[in-house]
């Protein structure tokens, strides 16, 4: 009988932030979201909880969300099999980020396992982020 193999593989991609646990000010891990077809912020995934340097960079660049976000109201799962929910602060959904994400998406089209956050990407819009059920195809620019 041989043993079967699992290889994980993570690539690199973009996708947009539209919310955090913690504050704005000290986020602990970000909510990440792509555009639809039809253009909705749709959820694709959560990160792994950030480092005190990312953290601090990403403080600079996030803002309250405003009025008509689309994930207000939603609940978020804390995690694989628990009851509990995250209590996110909502962001405008402007800011653009480069993570480290593993291959397989669930049946949902969202990342089945968290994200890593590599550095926030300026020079991307919501706009040139691969639309969501894409997985980790590069940014458009």
């Amino acid at each position: 009988m041989s043993a079967g193999r699992k290889y994980r593989v993570r690539e690199s991609t973009e996708a947009i932030v539209g919310a955090v646990t913690g504050s704005l000010a000290r986020p602990g891990t970000v909510l990440l979201g792509r555009l639809d077809a039809a253009g909705r912020l749709r959820y694709a995934g959560r990160t792994t909880q950030l480092t005190a340097t990312l953290a601090r960079v990403l403080a600079t660049q996030l803002a309250p969300a405003g009025p008509g976000h689309p994930w207000t109201g939603r609940t978020f799962s804390a995690g694989w099999g628990t009851g509990k929910t995250l209590t996110p602060t909502l962001t405008r959904p402007e800011l653009v980020v480069e993570i480290s994400a593993e291959v397989s998406l669930n049946g949902a089209g969202r990342w089945r396992h968290p994200l890593r956050m590599l550095r926030p990407r300026a020079d991307l819009s919501p706009a040139d982020v691969p639309r969501f059920g894409q997985g980790n195809t590069p940014a458009a620019s």
